[in-house]
């Protein structure tokens, strides 16, 4: 089994989480739980594949192997009961990239894009800078959870309206879209032919009792509207590996990415990113079957102690992802003194949660993916920190 519990030291690796913290927060000795990467080390398999690799010492150009793609197919029908074809599979060197040549490939300048806010905040930047028009349609929160509006989508589709980059599982509110929401929707896209990029990278993260479900996989008619964009990154800890890939069953869909990935030279991957999916998807059941064990006992760690210590903050349920969407509301701060408090007197770096949309305020996303003692004291940080503020 997997040594979750190992604190590895990542500082002065280059480590965006690690390093970054004094540009980000404005000091470097708080405890950072922001960058959506796990404090991890990924697969023993996957390390071995790749310390063989690197022992051969050559590193020429590369083609991809057959293999790589059959378990690709494997891993999608055994995870998802999902039948694809190697066909419908691009490679691309990042999610967020292969969205940004959907945006190109599928929509006009001028054109409107829907989001689900709060949401992953990339999603903006990727519209807005190629010249479309962000339509934010946003979730509803009650019972302290989510779920979609779907009478505030109907009124916002208009003849300019072109995609929705759907969020499954939901970063940052931790949701696994139900079947049954997911078939809404997709029911509503077809009426008013909008095509559907879903960002399914966090799908193989799903806590116990709960099911992924790829919207392309419900129907053909669903699958012909559907852009399925997923990774090995999140699952195993590779995102540095820059390798990740597209779903596409619709031919006249795949045709068109693939022009534009071309023009903007997204087609590409590297040896090692190839190596470690094949081998990730061939080899980490068992080590993936053990980091969600890890993760759900993270989740209720944190739960129990919210309720116990810190009742004051509350959190949304964990369904999928290791982003726990906290929220702050009742300790009555401004957003900038919320940072202030957890960056600069708790020294715990969270993500600030007005970057996933306006209704992230008096929220921030926590990263769990840490060992338990890293857990554990950035939990007692906040607890004094703010025992202390509701004193004052």
């Amino acid at each position: 089994m997997a040594n979750f519990d190992r604190v590895i030291p990542r500082k002065n690796t280059n480590s965006y989480k690690w390093d970054r913290c004094e540009e980000i927060f404005g000091t470097d000795d708080l405890i950072p739980m922001w960058v959506a990467d796990m404090d991890f080390e990924a697969p023993k398999e996957v390390k071995k594949a790749l310390k063989d690799r690197i022992e051969h010492g050559v590193f020429g150009y590369t083609f991809i192997p057959d293999s790589f793609y059959d378990s690709i197919i494997d891993w999608q029908f055994s995870r998802n009961n999902w039948k694809i074809e190697k066909d419908w599979i691009i490679t691309a060197p990042g999610v967020v990239p292969s969205i940004k040549a959907c945006i190109q490939s599928f929509t006009s300048p001028g054109e409107e894009i829907i989001v689900q806010t709060p949401v992953y905040f990339p999603f903006f930047s990727s519209i807005r800078l190629n010249g479309r028009i962000l339509v934010e349609n946003p979730l509803k929160f009650s019972s302290g959870n989510y779920r979609m509006d779907f009478e505030d989508l109907e009124r916002k589709i208009n003849d300019k309206t072109r995609m929705l980059i759907l969020c499954n599982p939901h970063n940052p509110v931790g949701r696994v879209w139900k079947k049954e929401e997911l078939e809404r929707l997709g029911e509503i896209c077809l009426r008013n032919n909008i095509t559907i990029v879903s960002d399914e990278i966090h799908s193989d993260l799903i806590m116990p009792g709960y099911k992924h479900t790829p919207i392309a996989s419900i129907s053909k008619e669903f699958s012909d509207i559907t852009v399925t964009c997923t990774s090995v990154s999140k699952t195993f800890n590779l995102a540095g590996l820059s390798t990740s890939y597209l779903i596409i069953s619709n031919p006249v869909l795949r045709n068109r990415y693939v022009h534009t990935a071309q023009r903007n030279g997204l087609l590409t991957t590297n040896i090692f990113g190839i190596i470690a999916l094949e081998v990730s998807y061939r080899y980490g059941f068992k080590w993936l079957d053990d980091l969600i064990e890890y993760l759900r006992e993270n989740r209720d760690f944190v739960k129990d102690f919210l309720k116990e210590r810190i009742p004051s903050v509350k959190t949304t349920e964990l369904e999928g992802t290791y982003l726990m969407w906290l929220n702050f509301r009742e300790l009555g701060l401004k957003q900038e003194e919320l940072k202030n408090l957890l960056y600069n007197e708790a020294k715990v770096g969270l993500q600030d949660g007005v970057m996933f949309g306006e209704e992230g305020d008096g929220f921030m996303r926590m990263n769990i993916a840490c060992p338990r003692s890293t857990l554990e004291e950035a939990m007692k940080r906040m607890e004094k920190a703010i025992k202390k503020h509701l004193k004052l």
